[in-house]
Order: C-alpha cells, then sequence, then structure tokens
C-alpha cells in the first residue's frame, strides 16, 4: 500500500534534520524539544505513582485503625440493643467483620506530664476482626489486646503516647475524666488511676499519639453509659465503604446512621487530591514548554526548506499537503519524545523503592527517616488512570505547537520563495 506522500515527505525531513551538518542547529533544538518532552512526561508519572504510593502507605495504615464504616446514633447516645443491630450488620455478605466500641475524649496525667487522648473502649476479642492491629507485627498485637481484662482497668497506649507520657509496662497513669463529681468542696474532677499493659504501633503517627485503648466493660463504667456508643464494621472490599454505607443504613432498626471511611477522613483525602492536582498543573507545565519548543524547531526548519516548499508547490502540492508535511514532522518529535518519557517513567516508577536505596547508600542520606514518616522504602503505585492522561496531554500539547509553523509553511509563496534560487 502506498503512503501519502505527506508522510514520506515529512519523515524523511525529520530524519535528514539529524544527519545534516547544514542543519545541526535545527537538528540539536528538535533533540531538545523530544528531551523536554520526555522528562516532562516521565516526572509526571514518576511523581503520581509516588504520590498515590504514599496515599495508599497512610491510608492502609489509617484503615488499620479506623474502621471502614461506623453505625451510631445521630446523637452519638449509646445503642439500645448492640447484639441486634451486630446481627443485622453481619446479615450483609459484604461484611467481614464487626466489633463494638466506645470513644470518648480524656486527659492522661502522668506526673508532670498531661496529654489529651481518644479513649476506645474495644472488646479484645472482638476487635481483631475489624481492626489491623491483630494482625501487624507477626500478631504480637493480638496478645497485647488480649491483656485488657474487664474490671482491672488495664490500658493499651500507642508508642508515640507512651513516650511522650514517659511510661512503661505496668506503670499507672491518671485519667482525667468528663462530668466532675459534687463535693462540699466543689465540683471535682473525675479521676481514674489505670495499669498500663502494652504499646501498639499502627503505623500512623496521629493515632500512636493520641490512642487509647481499655477493655469495654471499664469503658462502660468510666463514662457511665449502658452500652457501645457505635459499632465497627470491615468490609471484604474498602472501595465498596461509600456505596454500601447508605445501603446498611436503610437495613438497620432504630434510626441508626452509617459513616463510611472516606467521610469521617474528608479533609485529609480533599487535601491529598488538591495537592496531587496542583503538582500534575505544575509537571504539565514543563511538558507545554517542551512542546512549544517545536515551534521554534518547525519555524526554522520552514525557513531553511523554503526552496524544497516552493517546488513542491510548483508541482501541484496543495497547502494543505505542504501544512501536512510539517505537521507530520513536528507530530513524530511529540510521540517519540513521549513514548520515550512514557517507557523511563515507567521503569523508574516500578524500581523507586530499589533506586532510592541505592542513591541513600551512595550518598550516606536518607530521604525517608523512619521516626518520621514510618516507611522504610519510597512507596510507589503507577495507575493507569493517572499515565493514561498524561499521554494523551502530551500529544495534544505537541500537535497544537506544530499548527502554526505548518499553518505558515502552507501560506508561502512559490515566486516570491524562488526569486533568488
Amino acid at each position: 500500500m502506498q503512503l501519502p506522500f505527506e508522510l514520506i515527505v515529512g519523515w524523511r525531513y525529520t530524519r535528514a534534520s539529524k544527519r545534516s551538518r547544514r542543519n545541526g542547529f535545527i537538528s540539536f533544538i528538535s533533540m531538545v524539544s523530544m528531551l523536554g518532552i520526555s522528562l516532562g512526561v516521565a516526572a509526571l508519572i514518576i511523581v503520581l505513582s509516588v504520590m498515590n504510593g504514599f496515599q495508599k502507605e497512610v491510608r492502609d495504615r489509617m484503615l488499620g485503625v479506623v474502621a471502614h464504616i461506623e453505625v451510631m446514633t445521630p446523637d452519638a447516645s449509646g445503642i439500645q440493643n448492640p447484639a441486634l443491630t451486630m446481627k443485622e450488620i453481619s446479615s450483609h455478605p459484604e461484611v467481614k467483620g464487626v466489633a463494638p466500641f466506645i470513644a470518648a475524649q480524656a486527659l492522661m496525667a502522668r506526673g508532670e506530664e498531661m496529654r489529651g487522648v481518644m479513649v476506645r473502649g474495644i472488646d479484645p476479642l472482638l476487635e481483631p476482626t475489624v481492626s489491623d492491629l491483630g494482625v501487624q507485627q507477626q500478631k504480637v498485637q493480638d496478645s497485647v489486646l488480649k491483656l485488657l481484662k474487664p474490671n482491672e482497668f488495664s490500658i493499651v497506649l500507642g508508642y508515640a503516647l507512651a513516650n511522650q507520657l514517659g511510661v512503661q509496662l505496668n506503670d499507672k497513669v491518671t485519667l482525667m475524666l468528663p462530668g466532675g463529681q459534687l463535693t462540699p468542696a466543689g465540683t471535682l474532677p473525675r479521676m481514674k488511676q489505670l495499669t498500663v499493659v502494652g504499646v501498639f504501633d499502627s503505623g500512623h503517627y496521629e493515632f500512636d499519639s493520641s490512642l487509647a485503648m481499655i477493655h469495654l466493660e471499664d469503658a462502660q463504667k468510666l463514662y457511665r453509659v449502658d452500652g457501645p456508643t457505635g459499632i465497627r464494621v470491615k468490609l471484604n472490599n474498602l472501595h465498596l465503604a461509600r456505596d454500601f454505607a447508605p445501603v446498611l443504613e436503610a437495613s438497620l432498626s432504630g434510626g441508626l446512621v452509617a459513616r463510611d471511611w472516606t467521610r469521617q477522613n474528608k479533609s485529609w483525602f480533599a487535601a491529598v487530591q488538591v495537592e496531587k492536582r496542583m503538582m500534575s498543573i505544575i509537571l504539565t507545565l514543563i511538558v507545554a514548554v517542551a512542546a512549544f519548543n517545536l515551534v521554534s524547531t518547525l519555524v526554522m526548519t520552514v525557513t531553511d526548506k523554503t526552496s524544497d516548499i516552493a517546488i513542491l508547490r510548483t508541482l501541484g502540492a496543495s497547502p494543505k499537503s505542504i501544512m501536512a508535511i510539517f505537521v507530520v514532522q513536528g507530530a513524530v518529535i511529540g510521540v517519540v519524545g513521549t513514548a520515550i518519557g512514557l517507557l523511563l517513567g515507567l521503569l523508574v516508577a516500578f524500581n523507586v523503592g530499589t533506586l532510592v536505596s541505592i542513591i541513600e547508600g551512595l550518598f550516606q542520606v536518607s530521604f525517608l527517616p523512619r521516626d518520621i514518616y514510618l516507611l522504610s522504602r519510597m512507596p510507589s503505585d503507577p495507575q493507569f488512570t493517572d499515565i493514561f492522561p498524561v499521554v494523551i496531554i502530551s500529544l495534544v500539547l505537541a500537535f497544537i505547537a506544530t499548527l502554526y509553523p505548518s499553518w505558515r509553511a502552507s501560506r508561502l509563496n512559490p515566486a516570491h520563495a524562488l526569486r533568488y534560487d
């Protein structure tokens, strides 16, 4: 099959611009444009993949402590019949585990140190079905949770909270509870001493520095409630939580409400999406600058090929065909640059952890201090939904950049061009 002559001539001009010594500067500009597009596309893919990796790591660590769905009353009072509610929830095939809980705030003190904490009353036997704390570190955490016994007023702290208070196992901490006691001397705060029986590490600093867990029965006595304030639910697929929560809520009796994990942490996930969107816009500008370098490349090529254009027009080539020739030349640079950037970006994105480890070893630096990020390797999660738009945007920008020089070439007057040749 005979190819259109516009494609053949455009491809020949592209190859000739690389080989001709006379056009060495044009060739250099073409290579710079191609390299710029490649680096821009690769940078976009790598950055978005790393951001996806961080988001996935933080989300997974967060969901190790936060339930996929929480069921509670609208006024956050106790659930009247928790056994019936748990049975109704468990009847859904999407549900993997359920566990009752009591959530309340308090002040925790030891010596001179005092911290505001979120106290969570749990059932040690059911909590591992909704929390990953029971399966971390080769089930060491599971044994820690089971150390919570009813009526012993024991407590398990996050490792960061324990370090802030300076407590160790079997030390006593004082819990100051809301709702004071009336005495002849006035209103005094309610206080209770608890024994630290364990420390957990969720991998998420926010929870490790502010969360404390006690037995459900002890929480009922301390906070003077008759039952759990809510039911924690874990699904087989966490991504179904947003759609499943309204379905679950409609199936429950007693006017209970169901909140999924995306709504509980809405501000955090919204901030991540905004940051990701802004990074995409900034890096897309790099691709745009590289793509529009094609304008200068093609303008110089058109100037150099003035005689060729005039001869083609004299032989009967239409302005549309002349324009197509230079569109092909610019498109080849854009396509090749995008393809190289795509391959380079995917290569780095899938091996970024290894590459960062090598660089850290060579220069004796640490990009991810574990005491800050709690990650030993750089995470990366390349996703097709991010990569495909990057490739399309790069190709579209490269094509747009070819339009003006190609249109200028098509408007060239053959008689004027050949006057001095």
